[in-house]
């Protein structure tokens, strides 16, 4: 059973499409968000999550006291089922807003609008690292000063191929999940070599 894990709406379980999506295990999320707690990267923030799938990472965000979330899902069950669990957790989470967008990533970011404090991208492993790189420069334009984005890849592709303007932060393994933390570049300063991956 997939569910919120801490917050406002801790526990409640949440739907997951019955195939074409990978979530993320609960103790993948667990870890990610005791991270983002620790780093004060959650409350108030602007959320997006990108194929989000369930969309158990945006709400697990807006539990915690992020803002809002802009879920985006092309898949039509997923999306679906991302509408449905909007409205099983919604009553837990007054004052805060949460979008389901049925469009592909890639034109949600086209399309404009406004910035985000805290980025979740968890593409399907066989997207090409191209195809992750074009989505990730769609996106530098809608980040906040001060945003991270959190791609999810398999271990077995290494590190993604950024696009300008963008570096990573940090790295953490999970077995054959790696998660990258990922922030806007500091041009003031040269780029620092990748942080080495910590395994669990």
């Amino acid at each position: 059973m997939t569910r919120i894990i801490a917050g406002d709406a801790g526990s409640l379980p949440l739907a997951v499409p019955n195939a074409g999506t990978r979530p993320t295990s609960e103790r993948v999320r667990e870890s990610l968000f005791g991270a983002l707690e620790s780093a004060d990267l959650i409350g108030g923030a602007a959320v997006l999550d990108l194929f989000a799938g369930s969309g158990a990472l945006g709400l697990e965000a807006v539990s915690r006291g992020a803002a809002s979330a802009d879920l985006v899902e092309r898949a039509p069950q997923a999306a679906s089922v991302i509408e449905r669990n909007v409205r099983a957790v919604a009553r837990s989470l007054p004052g805060r807003r949460l979008t389901v967008h049925r469009s592909a990533a890639d034109a949600f970011l086209r399309a404009g609008g406004p910035s985000f404090d805290l980025a979740f991208v968890d593409p399907p492993y066989d997207m090409t690292d191209a195809d992750v790189s074009t989505t990730l420069a769609l996106l530098t334009p809608r980040l906040s000063a001060g945003a991270v984005v959190i791609v999810e890849r398999a271990t077995r592709s290494g590190e993604p191929d950024l696009p300008t303007g963008l570096e990573v932060d940090r790295a953490k393994k999970y077995g054959d999940t790696t998660l990258w933390w990922v922030r806007l570049r500091d041009i003031g300063n040269p780029a620092q070599p990748s942080a080495e991956s910590q395994s669990v």
